[in-house]
C-alpha cells in the first residue's frame, strides 16, 4: 500500500471515529435529560431518540474498530463525552444532542459521497456508515414530536 494510500486510511478512520465520539456526546445529553425526567418522560425519550442514537453508535465503533483491523492500523480509543452541562434543561439538552446529530449526519453524507470511502473503504465500512445513518434517520422528527408534547 502506498503512502498516500495509508495517510487517506488514517483520514477515514479519524472521520468515522470523529463521528462516533459526537455520537457519545450526543447519548451523554440524553442521557442527563433522561435522569431530570419523571418516569414516564424519561421512558418516551429513550424510546423515540436514546435507543436509536445508542444503536447508531454502536455501529459507528463496530465500523471503526472492524475497518483499523481489517487494514491493520492502530485505531485510537474513541474520547469519552465531556460531561453536559445539566442547567440547560431538559429541553436545551435533546435539542444539544439533536444538534450534535444532524452535524453527524451530515458529515457522514459528506463522507459517503467522498471518493475516498469509495476507493479506499470496503463493502463492510460503507454498509456500517449506512447503518449509522439509517438509525439517525428519524432522530430529527422524533426529537420535535417528543419536545413539542414535552410536560404534557
Amino acid at each position: 500500500m502506498s503512502a498516500v494510500d495509508s495517510e487517506a486510511r488514517e483520514q477515514l478512520l479519524g472521520a468515522v471515529g470523529q463521528a462516533a465520539d459526537q455520537l457519545a456526546e450526543a447519548l451523554a445529553l440524553l442521557t442527563e435529560a433522561f435522569e431530570q425526567l419523571d418516569d414516564q418522560q424519561a421512558e418516551r425519550l429513550e424510546e423515540a431518540l436514546f435507543r436509536p442514537v445508542q444503536r447508531a453508535y454502536g455501529r459507528a465503533k463496530r465500523a471503526y474498530g472492524a475497518y483499523a483491523e481489517r487494514h491493520e492500523m492502530p485505531a485510537p480509543a474513541l474520547a469519552a463525552a465531556p460531561a453536559p452541562v445539566p442547567s440547560i434543561g431538559v429541553k436545551g439538552l435533546v435539542q444539544s444532542a439533536v444538534e450534535t446529530v444532524g452535524q453527524v449526519e451530515g458529515e457522514l453524507i459528506m463522507l459517503q459521497d467522498s471518493l475516498m470511502l469509495i476507493e479506499l473503504g470496503d463493502t463492510d465500512l460503507r454498509a456500517g456508515l449506512a447503518e449509522v445513518r439509517q438509525a439517525l434517520a428519524s432522530v430529527s422528527e422524533d426529537s420535535r414530536a417528543f419536545l413539542r408534547t414535552f410536560g404534557r
